[in-house]
């Protein structure tokens, strides 16, 4: 029963205690992240209250339309790593480039860097539909001084801590540092998060499919297979799946995590390398797949193992429930 009380940070630094060569600065920097996705979290939660919804009228990197509560997320990671003096850059999905620590808030001996979708799904905030904060922590490469565009391009393989947070009914962050992957719920009469599942692991199978059918026409043949397959009455295989699709990734990937399934944003003939990114969404959610014992994949590659060539890089996503995701590349190498 105690065991539903522990909080995040003591989970952390229990989790650090067992590497011999930890500093401690990684327990701290997970916590800087925990404490902003609190505040985001609760501005969130008031937003229509405080004039914080709707568009500012700029566009991002991407050329998306900007939400003010995008903005306010992107700006809070800022100053919260920061202020924390835990990573030596840090890289956003709302920022051209990669942001160095200002050597007021650090002596350049920090050793992490840190790149984070600040709010993910903001397409659906004026709607009420769950949104979410996704992370991921490499280790820098760099010996000195600020941290480098070397440092921020690494393979996923790299990660040494990645996570998301999800503001829905309630406010959950679920987390890996390599060693499983652990769900925390915010409690906010005490304002902590405090564990709800530990080492939680992703069903092998499911009947579950996550995807925008809308774009099935811009499809290649194999992914169209798929989908058809999935459709078939079959109950030898648990055909049909059934199609669960909310629109904001890290809603649909929590549920898939939780109950089994596959999420897929493939390639189209509008967006031929697909149109996630590989740094912000699809490495640290491969990471925490692969954790849980499922799989990521481009329908052809292993995620993790894509190398980066730019810090919007696209790809194509197939992740969720491990035999799922293999029967998916199947189709599309078959085609």
């Amino acid at each position: 029963m105690l065991s539903k009380f522990q909080t995040l940070y003591r989970h952390i630094i229990q989790d650090e205690r067992n590497i011999p060569e930890a500093t401690g600065q990684l327990s701290d920097l997970l916590s800087d992240i925990a404490l902003a996705c609190k505040v985001i979290s609760l501005e969130v939660n008031r937003a229509g209250l405080i004039d914080i919804l709707g568009l500012t009228g700029e566009k991002n990197v991407q050329g998306e339309e900007v939400k003010k509560l995008d903005e306010y997320a992107n700006t809070l990671l800022k100053r919260m790593m920061q202020m924390g003096g835990h990573a030596c850059a840090l890289c956003s999905e709302e920022e051209e480039t990669f942001v160095p620590i200002d050597e007021v808030y650090s002596d350049y001996s920090h050793k992490y860097i840190v790149h984070f979708d600040p709010l993910d799904g903001s397409s659906n905030i004026d709607a009420n539909i769950s949104i979410g904060t996704i992370f991921s922590i490499y280790k820098r490469i760099s010996t000195k001084g600020p941290g480098t565009m070397d440092d921020c391009l690494q393979y996923g393989t790299k990660q040494v801590a990645a996570g998301y947070v999800v503001y829905g009914s309630s406010t959950v962050m679920v987390y890996t540092a390599g060693k499983g992957v652990h769900g925390f719920t915010l409690d906010p009469s005490v304002g902590e998060f405090l564990l709800f599942s530990e080492n939680m692991k992703i069903p092998k199978k499911s009947k579950t499919y996550s995807v925008n059918e809308g774009n099935y026409s811009k499809w290649p043949d194999g992914v169209k297979k798929y989908i058809d397959y999935l459709k078939e009455k079959d109950s030898d295989t648990g055909r049909p799946y059934s199609s669960r699709y909310v629109g904001s990734l890290v809603a649909d990937f929590h549920r898939n995590l939780l109950y089994g399934g596959i999420f897929m944003y493939p390639a189209d003939n509008k967006n031929k390398n697909g149109k996630l990114r590989l740094m912000y969404e699809a490495n640290p959610l491969a990471f925490l797949v692969e954790q849980a014992g499922g799989r990521a994949s481009n329908g052809e590659k292993r995620i993790l193992e894509i190398k980066p060539e730019s810090l919007h890089q696209r790809t194509p996503l197939f992740i969720g429930s491990e035999e799922d995701v293999i029967m998916a590349e199947k189709f599309i190498n078959k085609s």
